[in-house]
């Protein structure tokens, strides 16, 4: 489970790097942008954390997620801003999930690694509603920019769950 999450984690936050690259800091969405990354990076060295306090290696795939996440978030930022947040939405509509799948699997069995999860899965859907607000679901074909970005991660959860 560390594993996946670290991963996710660090994707996230090079979606969003990808996301500033191309908005700059100038643009109205950056601060918000800015705002969940913070977010982002915090999950991200907590899990880094709790993966070395177990012993547990990164994903052999973090180069690639490395690439997908920055290319995600400045393919979709250069299409719009509000693309940028059809993204966020997207990916945090996943995680959410994700992250309730884990919590009913890990029930009592691991109680910092399910209270982490709880914390970050609050973040994660603040995230969401952070993006629907500033304008999500106006980007052009949003249904189909939220599918196919959902199935992207879909699929890299399950990826990652095996390398």
């Amino acid at each position: 489970m560390l594993r996946v999450d670290q991963a996710g984690e660090y994707g996230a936050t090079r979606i969003y790097a990808g996301q500033l690259a191309v908005l700059g800091d100038g643009h109205p969405a950056a601060r918000e942008i800015r705002r969940m990354a913070a977010q982002e990076e915090e999950h991200l060295s907590t899990f880094d954390r709790m993966m070395a306090e177990r012993g547990i290696r990164p994903t052999a795939l973090q180069p690639i997620w490395n690439v997908a996440g920055y290319w995600l978030g400045a393919a979709t930022a250069l299409m719009s801003p509000e693309a940028a947040m059809a993204c966020t939405a997207a990916v945090e509509t996943e995680i959410d999930e994700h992250y309730e799948e884990q919590r009913r699997q890990l029930g009592t069995d691991d109680a910092e690694l399910s209270e982490t999860i709880a914390k970050f899965q609050a973040d994660e859907q603040e995230h969401r509603e952070a993006a629907l607000a500033h304008g999500a679901e106006q980007a052009v074909g949003y249904p189909l920019l939220s599918a196919a970005i959902r199935a992207g991660c879909r699929a890299a959860i399950a990826i990652s769950k095996r390398i």
